[in-house]
């Protein structure tokens, strides 16, 4: 889930060995006086997320990972930023203006971030599962921190992040009463970034040990997350408020099918929340099936898992003339590059026409995407589509996204990647 807090992803290039710079040149001292390591801007932009093309320079003390100094094209002071001239993405903008900004202030953003969360959305009083720093929304780029109990989740993005994680967990340790914390870095981010000693998947951030499984209430509904396991940063937070909304949707009698189920976050909101009499969850990943049925024992209540694929799954069920009251859809990200555009959409009309052929006259379809690059207007319109193949119109009831512990900024509404579709089905 571009995924939960991720800036959006580059393509990437071809197989081979690690890339080298990718043309920020080091310019040649200016005249005048300038606050160093700097960098210069060939462009105007208040993206936190600045390409090679957009940077007309850089100081020749400018190592990779270093808090620099921002100037604009004319040479007017701009901001500051974490500058990496490697990576694909060599500038991540962490502050627009004049005013200086030192390391200091990076805890100041971390503060920023957890009173958020603790403070004005209150979010420890109805969970100990959220997220604690979204990326661009938290204007900290490349860092997603998610808490579950007492662990934090970290996943990264840049090489200027990485080295400053001894100081900053400690401190965020400090702030939410945390002990452990896993450390996530995609090997291809590691590559183009140059993070020494890092390799694929969680791993301690420091250590040496292991952290284990550890066990969340989630508007009292009780989930395990399993880091070594699970995916992204172990536990999809964004949907916590649209799961409780579901909830609310469920009655006792109520017969629901959730496609795509993962570990079990909506089936168990209607069965446990909800009370709903019948709940069927179907997902193809084995691993994440049998988390769920781990999680409805921690509830103490019966669900049906399928292990399937969820296309295959829905075909059979028509077949079958099995109907259910509410069916939601909430599969993985299915458009993960621009080049991947048409694939997707195809994949998105595909499931939810299946998927609209198992709502009973009258019911509730509840579908999701939690891709970057598809737009909400896209999406409906992906949605719409799939229901004139089927002959079923929808009447939208509303229209959700992730929960407010994963912000936006205003320039980066780009980074708005959860779309979900409320509609009764006539």
């Amino acid at each position: 889930m571009t995924g939960p807090g991720e800036s959006p992803q580059p393509l990437r290039p071809p197989a081979g060995p690690p890339l080298a710079g990718v043309g920020v040149r080091h310019a040649p001292v200016p005249q005048g006086p300038r606050q160093a390591p700097w960098v210069q801007l060939r462009t105007y932009s208040f993206a936190p997320t600045l390409y090679p093309a957009m940077i007309k320079g850089a100081s020749p003390d400018a190592k990779p990972g270093d808090l620099v100094t921002v100037y604009d094209r004319d040479g007017r002071r701009f901001g500051a930023g974490l500058y990496n001239p490697r990576a694909r993405v060599p500038l991540r903008v962490i502050q627009h203006g004049e005013a200086p900004f030192t390391e200091e202030d990076f805890l100041h953003l971390l503060d920023r971030a957890v009173d958020l969360r603790l403070k004005t959305l209150r979010l420890a009083e109805v969970s100990d599962a959220f997220r604690v720093v979204h990326s661009d929304g938290d204007r900290l780029s490349g860092l997603v921190v998610d808490r579950y109990a007492d662990v934090l989740s970290v996943s990264v993005h840049c090489l200027g992040v990485w080295q400053r994680l001894p100081r900053w967990l400690p401190h965020l340790h400090a702030r939410l009463g945390t002990r452990h914390a896993v450390v996530e870095v995609d090997d291809f981010v590691a590559r183009l970034e140059g993070i020494p000693g890092s390799r694929p998947g969680r791993t301690p951030a420091a250590g040496g040990k292991t952290v284990p499984a550890v066990k969340i209430v989630e508007h009292g509904v009780r989930f395990e997350v399993d880091f070594a396991a699970g995916h992204k940063t172990g536990f999809f937070c964004d949907q916590r408020e649209n799961r409780r909304r579901f909830a609310r949707w469920v009655t006792p009698e109520t017969r629901v099918l959730d496609l795509c189920c993962y570990t079990g976050g909506f089936a168990l909101a209607a069965a446990v929340t909800g009370r709903a009499v019948d709940v069927t969850g179907v997902d193809l990943d084995e691993q994440a099936i049998r988390q769920a049925r781990r999680n409805a024992n921690l509830n103490q209540t019966r669900l049906t898992w399928v292990h399937c694929d969820a296309y295959s799954y829905a075909r059979q069920m028509q077949r079958n003339g099995h109907l259910w009251d509410v069916v939601v859809v909430d599969p993985p990200k299915l458009v993960d590059r621009r080049d991947d555009f048409r694939e997707g959409q195809q994949q998105y009309e595909d499931l939810n026409g299946l998927a609209l052929r198992l709502v009973k006259p009258d019911g509730l379809l509840v579908t999701c995407s939690c891709s970057g690059l598809v737009s909400a207007e896209d999406f409906e319109q992906f949605v719409i589509r799939a229901g004139q193949r089927v002959g079923r119109q929808l009447q939208f009831l509303d229209r959700t996204g992730a929960g407010p512990d994963h912000p936006v900024m205003s320039n980066c509404p780009e980074s708005r990647y959860l779309k979900v579709l409320w509609a009764r089905v006539p």
